[in-house]
């Protein structure tokens, strides 16, 4: 409310538009973007472009899409923000007290090659979901059908807070892609699921999912794009509020 940004409202058939497109709602990229830091906002430049599968110059294209795959996407999203704004913290405070370390500028650090034989690849699980739920998951929620990890994947655009993020080792970049509290774990649930609605998700005798029931959606690449950014900004103020949550009544957050 204090950004004046409005969330985009809940997707159901009624709300679509004669054509059967949902994404009914204002883009407001630019009020989005300036909420994050220059360096976030470049991380999320990428993010989108593998989400949007490069097609980020081109978003009048309109697709039909699962919408159970679209919600995962979007708590995924969620996750990433509030990872992006955990670790963007850290990397403002040695910035500013000039700490950071020595390959945090440019090239790949033996650490940083090091670091991604440990790291999960979160971009191939979100590309995976949004293209179809996989066979093999238990999918409970929609935050049960993805693992946030923080990864990033080797072809993605180098940047100062990308190489800083790769510069820590598996322990550290696990910790900081851990969100701290089963508080905040169940605010995306109920978010998304305010969003997108409960998934009926039904698992067949040979333990793969039933997607016969899953609700397909039409959305335009520019709609998709709004909710990722939406999402990834939510995961960044769901830290800031867990946070302040934690400094003003000390709770131990796991």
């Amino acid at each position: 409310m204090d950004a004046n940004v409005t969330l985009v409202p809940s997707i159901t058939s009624s709300s679509a538009d004669p054509s059967g497109r949902v994404d009914t709602w204002p883009t407001l990229d630019g009020e989005l973007e300036r909420l994050h830091s220059p360096e976030v906002y470049e991380m999320i430049q990428n993010h989108l472009s593998i989400i949007l599968k490069n097609r980020t110059d081109d978003l009048t294209a309109v697709a039909q899409i699962s919408k159970l795959g679209v919600g995962q996407v979007y708590a995924a999203s969620v996750m990433y923000g509030y990872f992006l704004k955990r670790i963007d913290q850290r990397f403002q405070l040695e910035k500013t007290m000039r700490i950071l370390p020595g390959g945090s500028d440019e090239g790949e650090t033996s650490i940083e090659q090091a670091g991604r034989d440990v790291e999960r690849n979160f971009y191939e699980e979100a590309e995976e979901t949004y293209q179809a739920v996989s066979s093999n998951q238990d999918v409970g929620s929609f935050v049960g059908g993805i693992n946030a990890s923080g990864g990033f994947s080797s072809d993605m655009k180098q940047s100062r807070l990308k190489t800083y993020v790769m510069s820590f080792d598996g322990e550290t970049l696990q910790r900081y892609a851990t969100i701290r509290s089963r508080e905040s774990v169940g605010i995306i649930e109920k978010h998304t699921e305010a969003l997108f609605g409960r998934p009926e998700i039904v698992i067949t005798p040979q333990g793969t999912i039933d997607s016969s029931k899953d609700e397909h959606i039409k959305i335009s690449f520019k709609g998709l794009k709004r909710l990722v950014l939406e999402a990834v900004t939510f995961g960044s103020f769901l830290w800031d509020v867990e946070s302040h949550v934690d400094s003003r009544y000390h709770f131990v957050l796991n």
